[in-house]
């Protein structure tokens, strides 16, 4: 196995950040030819070029994009590293990467999110949105700290990963103010044939949605279905149809998209799941994440 030279890692880092070789000279009081060279053995090792010429100046390439952003994450891991050994208070920003499951409405993730940017330490929060299936691999893989998710993580990853549910909401229908003044009379029965705007298929909050429209007897008129619950409810302010929103965060979506209140349930719920690579949660923020928001639910 060959190991990274980290020593030439450090000079194309310093390289890259300074903008040339003249630059980073001066910084690392180290010769330019001494700095290319060791550079060109980092290409060598890699098996790519890092940089390449533009003009009069040497630019990054894809790989050197590549290697930078790696570089970055070495480095500030190798500060945070000095600063816990000696005990010191660590002047860089702590480090959270989360994954959010694209069922996850934006609002509730914002809501659930608020409490970590404002903690006293500083927190650079990395967020990947995808599905719950593949961020739950890059938390399996370490690669994630937290995954947000509309339903727990499957049994076959029992052991791997733990499931932590945050909380949950009843539902709220809202829409576009004339159209949610006609469906008020006679809710929910009015929703019987109305236009609706529905989440994902593959979503638990859309099973929970059918459950409930079964239980009333109703069958909405289907416009569309969205993975994006932001762009449901840009839709339905145009007055396209109705939406379903939890409950818990109906009074931010209200005001944000000027939709208006039709009718509310707790027969249909929207759960909310911590999905963790440990069974006791030891990420400072992590922590603040899963109490912040059972306050949240009321939990």
């Amino acid at each position: 196995m060959e190991w990274l030279n980290y020593h030439h890692l450090r000079y194309f880092w310093t390289v890259a950040k300074e903008g040339g070789l003249r630059q980073a000279s001066e910084r690392l009081k180290v010769s330019q030819p001494s700095i290319s060279a060791q550079i060109g053995e980092l290409e060598e090792a890699l098996g790519e070029k890092l940089f390449r010429r533009q003009g009069r100046v040497n630019v990054l390439t894809d790989a050197g994009q590549i290697a930078l952003r790696y570089a970055d994450e070495i480095f500030n891991l190798g500060r945070e590293l000095m600063n816990a050994i000696q005990q010191n208070p660590s002047s860089q920003a702590l480090r959270l990467h989360v994954g959010v499951a694209d069922a996850v409405p934006k609002l509730l993730t914002h809501q659930i999110l608020k409490p970590v940017f404002e903690m006293s330490q500083t927190v650079h929060v990395i967020c990947r949105e995808g599905k719950a299936s593949d961020l739950i691999a890059h938390l399996a893989a370490h690669r994630l700290d937290i995954v947000l998710a509309d339903e727990p993580a499957a049994s076959s990853q029992q052991g791997r990963v733990y499931n932590h549910l945050l909380g949950e909401s009843g539902m709220t229908i809202c829409a576009e103010p004339r159209l949610a003044k006609v469906l008020r009379r006679g809710f929910p029965k009015s929703l019987h044939r109305a236009p609706a705007l529905l989440p994902a298929e593959t979503t638990a909050f859309r099973r929970s949605l059918e459950k409930w429209f079964r239980s009333i007897g109703v069958q909405p008129k289907s416009v569309a279905d969205f993975e994006d619950a932001a762009l449901t409810k840009v839709v339905a302010a145009e007055g396209k149809g109705f939406v379903a929103i939890p409950t818990v965060v109906v009074a931010e979506a209200t005001e944000r998209y000027g939709l208006e209140v039709v009718g509310s349930t707790d027969r249909c719920r929207d759960q909310v799941y911590a999905i963790t690579a440990e069974r006791r949660i030891s990420h400072p923020a992590v922590t603040l994440i899963t109490e912040g928001a059972r306050q949240l639910f009321g939990g």
